[in-house]
Formats: C-alpha cells, sequence, structure tokens
C-alpha cells in the first residue's frame, strides 16, 4: 500500500526585522518545515513605509517590515528561491512584494519561471474583513488581475491569488455564506481577468483557471467543515465547467490551502486550543478528495499575543504527528458513500448556489461589496454568534462553560510566554530606510515611478513597471504613493448601518435593564449618552469594534463609528467635535502601547483630560497595567467575551466620569 505525499507544511511567520524573521525561517526550515509562509507587518501590507506618521507604532509588529530591495534581500539570505515554495499574505500591496521577489531572483540569476508559491492578492475580502486595502474596490481588483495575467506566463508555477474564504468566516460567516462569497469572489476576479486578457482569454483562460487557488479557514465543527471543503470540490468544478468552459479535469481541480480556526482561539484557559487546532486540522486531512495542499497550524497562545519560536515548533510537530505517525495518508476517501456525509455535503452546496445566484442576479458581483451588502449580512451573522455564546447556546470550554480552572504552567511566564517586539525595532527600521534612500540614484527612481504611474494611468499591466521599480530602489511608500495618486484612497462601509440587532430573544438577561440604565444616565447628563468607537492605526481587523458599536447602539448609546486606519490625532479632534462622553479604543497588533497613551495626552492637551478611555484586544496582563497607569479607564480583553456586561461596565465608568467631573 502507497502512502499519499504530505502536505505543505508552513508556520505563518514574520516579525521584527527582515534579519530575525529570516533566522526563524532557516531554523523552521530545519525542523521539517517544508513552505514558507511570510507574515508582513501593517505598513508594508497598507502600501507605507515605517516613517509614515500612520505607521507609528506598527513597524514590525503583526509581521515583518520589507520597505525596498535591501530587506527583500535580507529576509531571504541563504534560501534558495528556485527550491522554495513561498506564501505571501499580502493583498493591496501584492503586485509590490512579489515584484520585489521577481526582482531579488533576477538578481540572484535565477529563472522567474521556476519560482512557486502563492500571493494571497485577494483585495476583495479586505473591505470586508481584515482592512488592508488602499484603493477603490474596482482599481484594486484591477491591480490584482495584472498579476495573474502577468504570472500565468512569466511565473507559471505561481499561484497569483488566493481566494480567501478563512477571512469570511473570522468575520462571522457562516459556512454557507463563507462557501458563497468566496465563490462570488472568485467570479469577480475570474471575470475581470477575462476581459483584460482581451483577444488573449480563449487560449488562457484555462490556465488562469488551473493557477488559481483558496485559502480556506477549519473549525472546531470538524465534520461540517469536511463537508464544506467537499462541497468546495463539488461547485468550483461545476463553477469552473459550465461559467470558464474549463475542459481539462485537473485544470478544474479545486486547490487550496488552510490555516485552521483563529477565531476560536481562547485566551482563557489558552492550554485547551491545542485540543481545537488538533481537531479543525483533521477536518481537512482526513478526506482525500477534499485534502489541503499546505497547512499551516496557528500557535496555542495566539490569543495571547505574538507566539514565540517554541509555540511554532509545537504547531509544525503537530501536523508532522499527523502526517508521520498516523495512517491518515494510507487509505483512499474514507468518506465516500456515507449517507450522512452526503447530505450535510448537498445542504451546503445547494445553499451556497442559491446565495451565490442571488448576488449574481442583482448586477456584477463587485456591487455586493460595495453597497455593503456582504458586509452587513457578515456583521449580522457575527453578531448571532457571539450572542449564542452569550446564551450558552454554544459552548465554548473554558469560557462559558467549565470555566474553573488550575493555573496554567505554560502561561505563569506572563509577558514572556509571548513574543514582544522591542520598541527600537521601528527606530532601526527608519534608520535603515534613510540609509537606503542616500545610496540610491534619485533620477532612476523619479523615471521609474513616473514610469509606474503611466502604467496605473494607461491600462497597462502594472508588473512590469513595479518589477523595474523595485530594481531602482523604490520604496513600498513611494509604490503605494504612486498609485495613490492616479488611483485615490478608498473608506469602506462599516457594516453597521444596516446590521441587525447585536442582541436576540432568550439572552442570559434581559438587555430592558441596561436599556433602562442607558437611559438613565442619558437623564443624568442632560443628553443621550454618546461613545466614539475607534480603530486607531493600521489595524484593520474592525470585527470587535463593529459588535460594540452594534451592541451600544442597541442598548441605547449614541455612537460614532469611523471605521479603520484612522490617526491618533483625528481620534482625538472627533472625540472633541462630536462631544462624547467616552472614548473606546480597539487594537489587535499589539501597537497599543504607542497608540493609546498618545491619544490619552491628545484628550489632556485638548482640555478633555476626564473623558474616560477604554480599550479592548490582545492585551498582555502587564501592558493592561501599564495602560491603566497612563489613564486608560478600563482594559478589556478576548476573555471579556459578555457584550452585555461590557455595556453595564461603560454606563458605570461614565457615570463615575460625570460624578467625578
Amino acid at each position: 500500500m502507497s502512502r499519499d505525499r504530505p502536505w505543505i507544511m508552513r508556520t505563518y511567520s514574520g516579525h521584527s526585522t527582515p534579519e530575525a524573521s529570516n533566522a526563524l525561517y532557516r531554523r523552521n526550515l530545519a525542523k521539517g518545515q517544508t513552505g514558507l509562509s511570510v507574515a508582513f507587518d501593517l505598513p508594508t501590507q497598507t502600501g507605507y513605509d515605517p516613517d509614515d506618521p500612520l505607521a507609528a507604532g506598527e513597524v514590525g509588529k503583526v509581521g515583518v517590515p520589507v520597505a525596498h530591495l535591501g530587506d527583500m534581500r535580507a529576509l531571504f539570505e541563504g534560501i534558495p528561491l528556485e527550491k522554495m515554495n513561498t506564501s505571501m499574505t499580502i493583498n493591496a500591496t501584492a503586485p509590490w512584494l512579489l515584484a520585489l521577489y521577481v526582482a531579488l531572483a533576477e538578481e540572484r540569476v535565477v529563472d522567474p519561471k521556476l519560482l512557486s508559491g502563492t500571493t494571497q492578492n485577494d483585495i476583495l475580502k479586505e473591505y470586508l474583513s481584515r482592512g488592508t486595502f488602499i484603493f477603490p474596490p474596482r482599481h484594486s481588483l484591477r491591480l490584482a488581475s495584472d498579476v495573474i495575467a502577468f504570472t500565468v506566463d512569466a511565473i507559471p508555477e505561481w499561484n497569483p491569488i488566493n481566494i480567501c474564504s478563512y477571512h469570511l468566516q473570522e468575520a462571522g460567516a457562516t459556512t454557507v455564506q463563507e462557501l458563497a462569497y468566496a465563490l462570488t469572489t472568485a467570479i469577480c476576479v475570474l471575470d475581470t481577468v477575462k476581459e483584460r486578457l482581451g483577444p488573449r482569454a480563449a487560449e488562457t483562460m484555462p490556465r488562469v483557471v488551473g493557477r488559481i487557488s483558496f485559502f480556506v479557514n477549519a473549525g472546531v465543527r470538524f465534520i461540517e467543515e469536511m463537508c464544506k471543503l467537499r462541497a468546495f470540490v463539488e461547485l468550483w468544478d461545476r463553477l469552473t465547467r459550465e461559467r470558464y468552459a474549463v475542459a481539462d479535469d485537473k485544470l478544474r481541480r479545486f486547490r487550496y490551502g488552510v490555516q485552521v480556526n483563529s477565531l476560536g482561539l481562547t485566551a482563557a484557559q489558552p492550554e485547551n486550543n491545542v485540543v481545537r487546532i488538533v481537531l479543525e486540522m483533521l477536518a481537512v486531512v482526513l478526506s482525500k478528495r477534499a485534502r489541503a495542499r499546505a497547512v499551516q497550524l496557528p500557535a496555542w497562545n495566539e490569543a495571547l499575543g505574538l507566539p514565540r519560536a517554541w509555540d511554532q515548533q509545537w504547531s509544525l510537530r503537530t501536523q508532522q504527528i499527523v502526517a508521520f505517525e498516523t495512517d491518515v495518508l494510507d487509505y483512499e476517501d474514507i468518506f465516500d458513500g456515507s449517507p450522512v456525509i452526503e447530505a450535510k455535503v448537498r445542504e451546503l452546496a445547494d445553499g451556497a448556489w442559491r446565495e451565490v445566484e442571488t448576488v449574481l442576479d442583482a448586477g456584477e458581483p463587485l456591487a455586493a461589496v460595495e453597497s455593503g451588502y456582504i458586509k452587513e449580512r457578515l456583521v449580522t451573522s457575527n453578531a448571532e454568534r457571539i450572542a449564542r455564546i452569550e446564551r450558552g447556546e454554544q459552548v465554548v470550554v473554558g469560557v462559558n462553560k467549565f470555566a474553573e480552572t488550575e493555573a496554567s504552567p505554560l502561561t505563569a511566564a506572563g509577558v514572556e510566554a509571548i513574543l514582544t517586539v522591542d520598541p527600537k525595532v521601528e527606530r532601526e527600521a527608519i534608520a535603515r530606510l534613510a540609509a537606503w534612500k542616500k545610496q540610491r540614484d534619485p533620477a532612476r527612481v523619479k523615471d521609474a515611478l513616473d514610469a509606474l504611474k503611466r502604467a496605473a494611468q494607461d491600462g497597462t499591466n502594472v508588473m512590469p513597471a513595479s518589477i523595474a521599480a523595485a530594481r531602482a530602489g523604490v520604496t513600498t511608500g513611494e509604490w503605494g504613493s504612486a498609485l495613490r495618486a492616479v488611483f485615490g484612497e478608498y473608506r469602506a462601509p462599516t457594516g453597521i448601518g444596516a446590521a441587525g440587532p447585536a442582541d436576540a430573544a432568550g439572552a442570559r438577561e434581559d438587555i430592558t435593564a441596561i436599556r433602562a440604565a442607558v437611559h438613565a444616565l442619558g437623564k443624568e447628563l442632560g443628553r443621550a449618552a454618546k461613545i466614539l468607537v475607534g480603530k486607531p492605526g493600521l489595524d484593520g481587523h474592525s470585527n470587535g469594534a463593529e459588535q460594540i458599536a452594534l451592541k451600544a447602539r442597541d442598548v441605547g448609546f449614541e455612537v460614532v463609528y469611523e471605521g479603520i486606519r484612522v490617526t491618533p490625532a483625528q481620534l482625538v479632534a472627533s472625540a472633541i467635535e462630536e462631544g462624547v462622553h467616552l472614548v473606546g479604543l480597539s487594537i489587535l497588533s499589539g501597537s497599543h502601547l504607542e497608540l493609546v497613551p498618545a491619544i490619552v495626552r491628545g484628550l489632556r492637551e485638548a482640555g478633555a483630560k476626564d473623558l474616560p478611555v477604554v480599550v479592548g484586544g490582545i492585551i498582555p496582563d502587564a501592558d493592561a497595567k501599564r495602560l491603566v497607569d497612563a489613564g486608560v479607564a478600563r482594559v478589556y480583553t478576548p476573555k471579556d467575551f459578555e457584550l452585555n456586561a461590557i455595556m453595564r461596565d461603560l454606563v458605570s465608568v461614565i457615570r463615575h466620569a460625570h460624578e467625578r467631573g
């Protein structure tokens, strides 16, 4: 009996500096990791250099900063590009990071046709979940299609896009919505590429379809998740055969990588996350017909902060145990012929296809993103999920049931149980950037940027101009600024405008009492209690902020929520102008120690020293204490999952501030 080949094994990693990330990659490869999955920091993802004001506090925090070709050299020092399968989690700046990668390969005299890997490049889901978009959707879609059209010939072994259902589930999608909206995204992308290919489309589209890959989530309900993947296989085959006339069944194959669910990781009893991660992994490796081509697992402590090298090793060893010690790879598909599995697959596939048709019947798929239709559906679904947890209908062990616990030796070290990024990383990155700019030829840089702008303006594929700019020494921020000058920037709908209420019948406590408390508070204040929900910095993960805003509005607060990517100064100005009674900040990027004190100082300088500030996010206990010492009234972390309790607390905080004032 012959065994199947194992999937590509990755860990999603990168932090601090290109040099530190390179050392981590080389250690992980030595431990048996078979592919790289590069995490870039938020300035890199959103087209800013480390010295930009919007990058303050964000450099090197959630990934590695890559500002120019020199950084790319350091990131891949000693790693043979022609032998490596490299996945890059990059979207709005995907053309630029791929251009840097290609320029580095050419510098090493490596034929780009030998390169293999993936650029995530699914820009549409950025408007729905992660928030690292830059340009309006149509321009962003054009850039994504440029990468696809370029790579199909120039880098034929490259996967130019991951259609990401992963982030849709993280944003609250049901299983049916995850299937449906991933497929509508794929239709939107492929239709755009087909149009841009023009006369080449008939010959080229089958190869384009054959290089499309997906990045999928797998939650802890692993039977349903496995059925979801089997439904994906069926629906993708149907879509590519019927809509794009792809005759070769190999080119219609559903190709996907997976990171198992981070949404379900808990800060309470975090050791339980190991069991969750293993079960979620089984969903994507047990069924041979729907087995993942690449797997990356989160670490047990990612709900607490950045994982250390040891934590990532544990996740890698989990993959290796399943692949090499068990008999998972020894058999044909063990679920074929099961009436239970077939019925569930049919239910999911039929439900997803109905929603796909709903979107298509309303017009082009992009309209469902631009109008906010999909975003509102996701926000509502997420609110319903949170309400089920609050009611106890959806059990989360260690959180809303079986919360009694022994002290964990894994977290006894406190802040040492996670990776912390030294603030000097940002200063050093700015210094490296200045040194890089000094040694460039300014005329060559200008010519390259002018050529890039011309390509953007006249509709030419931007990839050749981007590669030339990389060789000339252009920086990430300069590339982003050049295209901003042509395309403009974009602020997406927040999704809370028409979303349903955050509460549902039968909650653990009747929110009538909370509404009464908010109403009474308004009488004491002389007007309705008003709060500002803010997302400072570049962190685009807005799910938590949206749910707080939705719940606060539902219980009677007036809510000001301006969406993502707002500077501390803008938030201070908005708080003063709107006359709010409380400022609530949501930060999940690890930049809380830089951004929150800046806002507190700004409020004091603006004469609002008594205006209470509360903060929510992935914040270690030691950092929470520092924030309180800096003047923050409350710090909420993932352990504080009951929104009703938070609402009651906000009433108390505002009342206390009013009485004190």
